[in-house]
C-alpha cells in the first residue's frame, strides 16, 4: 500500500479498528494470546473520521520460536499504543495501520519480513528482538532510508542514523553491575562464569566484560556458548560447579533461560551463593518459569514492574484493562512504548512522517517520562539514556530492586577500554573509527 510519506494532504482510506489490525498480521497470535478484553474484537468506534487517510507501520516481532517468550508482549504494546493513537484522533489526522508478520524466530526472515513491509508502504519500522536479527535488518533500512525503533538492550559497538535505540548498552547494564557484585554489597565476587547463547550480542558483550574486568581482583573463570533452541544445560551446570565460580553472568536469550534456571535448581545450587545474574530476562519472561527455579537469582534491567512511579501504575493499569489483568511487564515492553511513543511526538513535531523530518527532530533532542523514569534519546549517537536497576527475583516471580543508579546514564554505545579511538556523533559528522577489533582475540 503505497504512503505519502512526505505529504499530508488526505487521501481516501478507512478507519482503523483492532479488528483490521487482527487481520492485517497480528491476527493469529493475538487470538492464541486469549487475555484481549471483547471490546477489542467488536470494530468499535475510534476518535478518527470514518474515511480518515491511513499510514502504515511495520511490527517486527517473533511470534513463534525461542524469542517469542518476549516478543510477543512487545508487539501486544505497540498495538494497544496504536490504538490509543488512534483513538485519540491519529496522528497528524492519518489513521495508524499497523502490520504485524511473524518471523518466526529465524535471521534469515526479518530482512525478507521488512521489505515486504516497506514495499507495502510502511514509514517506520519497530522490532527485532536479538542483535543478529537487528543487523540482518540493518542494511536494508540503511537502503532505504528508513528507520529502525530498536527496543532491547543489546552489545554496542553500532550505531545508525536509521536505528534509534531504546534498550541498553553495557555502560548501562553490566558494567555498573560487575562493580556491585565485586563490592562488599554484592558478596565480594571474585570468580565469573560468561554464559551466553552463540550470537554477537553475549560474544561482544562478554569481550567488553572480559576488558573491563581485566587487572581487577576478578577471575573469568570459564566462557561457554550455546545455541539458541538449547533445551539441556546439565553439561554447562557441570562446568560452572567444576571451574569454582561464585558468579554467572548470564546472556542466554529466548526460552533456553527457562531450562537454565531448572537445570541450576535440579542441580541444588544456591543462588545466593552462585547466582544466575541474568541480561535477558525479565518479569514478563519469569511467568514462564517454576518460581522454585528463578527465586534468589539476580535481573539486570532498566525496568521492573515494581517500579514505583505514577506513570507506571497508570501504564500498567491501562494496558491490563485491554489484555487481561494478568499480564506481567518487562524492561522490553517499557522500552517498546517509549519508543512508539516518541516516534509519535516527533511526527507530530515535525509535522511529517517522513523519515529524514523525523530524524531531525531526534537529532535536536526529545524525551519522555515513561514508566521506568526519563528516557531521553542521545543525539549524538540515537541510543536512549536509562536507568541502571539490579534485581533479585522474589518467589512471586516479580523483582526486589537491590540497587539502581541515580538517574539515567548516557549511553556509551563504545566504551573505550573495549573499542579504543571509536566514537559517535550524528550532530558532528557520525562515525569516527578507531583500530579494527577483533571481539575473539
Amino acid at each position: 500500500m503505497p504512503v505519502p510519506p512526505n505529504t499530508l494532504s488526505p487521501r481516501p482510506g478507512a478507519g482503523l479498528s483492532r479488528r483490521g489490525a487482527l487481520r492485517s498480521g497480528a491476527a493469529a497470535t493475538l487470538a492464541a494470546a486469549r487475555l484481549l478484553a471483547p471490546s477489542l474484537f467488536v470494530g468499535c468506534s475510534l476518535g478518527i473520521p470514518p474515511r480518515a487517510p491511513k499510514v502504515r507501520i511495520g511490527l517486527l516481532h517473533s511470534q513463534t520460536g525461542p524469542l517469542a517468550i518476549g516478543s510477543t508482549s512487545l508487539r501486544d504494546v505497540e498495538l494497544d499504543a496504536v490504538e490509543r493513537f488512534n483513538a485519540a484522533g491519529g496522528i497528524l489526522g492519518y489513521s495508524i495501520d499497523p502490520r504485524a508478520p511473524d518471523p518466526r524466530s529465524r535471521t534469515d526472515l526479518f530482512p525478507k519480513r521488512a521489505a515486504t513491509l516497506l514495499d507495502e508502504g510502511a514509514v517506520a519500522l519497530f522490532g527485532c528482538w536479538s542483535s543478529a536479527s537487528r543487523k540482518a535488518v540493518l542494511p536494508l533500512v540503511e537502503d532505504r532510508d528508513s528507520l529502525l525503533f530498536y527496543p532491547v538492550q543489546y552489545e554496542g559497538n553500532e550505531s545508525s542514523r536509521n536505528v534509534i535505540y531504546g534498550g541498553q548498552v553495557p555502560n548501562q547494564q553490566v558494567l555498573p553491575a560487575l562493580d556491585w557484585l565485586r563490592s562488599g554489597p554484592g558478596g565480594e565476587r571474585k570468580k565469573f562464569f560468561l554464559l551466553g547463547s552463540d550470537y554477537v550480542y553475549p560474544r561482544t558483550t562478554n569481550f567488553v566484560v572480559r576488558k573491563w574486568l581485566a587487572g581487577t581482583d576478578v577471575e573469568v573463570v570459564g566462557e561457554e556458548y550455546v545455541p539458541l533452541d538449547t533445551e539441556d544445560f546439565t553439561f554447562v551446570v557441570a562446568r560452572i560447579r567444576e571451574s569454582g565460580a561464585d558468579c554467572v553472568l548470564n546472556t542466554v536469550n529466548g526460552a533456553g533461560n527457562i531450562a537454565l534456571h531448572a537445570a541450576f535448581a535440579e542441580a541444588g545450587i544456591d543462588p545466593a551463593k552462585v547466582p544466575l545474574v541474568s541480561t535477558s530476562v525479565s518479569e514478563d519472561d519469569l511467568r514462564s518459569m517454576p518460581a522454585a527455579d528463578v527465586a534468589g537469582h539476580l535481573v539486570l534491567s532498566s525496568y521492573f514492574q515494581t517500579v514505583d512511579t505514577p506513570a507506571n501504575v497508570a501504564w500498567m493499569a491501562d494496558f491490563r484493562r485491554e489484555f487481561g489483568e494478568d499480564r506481567v511487564f518487562g524492561d522490553s515492553m517499557e522500552a517498546a512504548w517509549c519508543l512508539i511513543n516518541l516516534w509519535k511526538a516527533a511526527v507530530e513535531q515535525a509535522g511529517s512522517f517522513a523519515t529524514e523530518a523525523v530524524r531531525q527532530v531526534f537529532a535536536a533532542g526529545i524525551g519522555l517520562d515513561g514508566p521506568a523514569g526519563r528516557m531521553t534519546i542521545d543525539p549524538a549517537t540515537q541510543h536512549a539514556t536509562k536507568h541502571f536497576r539490579l534485581g533479585r527475583v522474589r518467589s512471586d516471580r516479580l523483582c526486589d530492586v537491590v540497587v539502581s543508579s541515580d538517574g539515567p546514564l548516557a549511553p556509551d554505545p563504545y566504551p573505550q577500554v573495549a573499542f579504543p579511538g571509536w566514537k559517535c556523533d550524528w550532530t558532528k559528522g557520525g562515525l569516527q573509527r578507531g583500530p579494527e577489533v577483533s571481539i575473539d582475540g
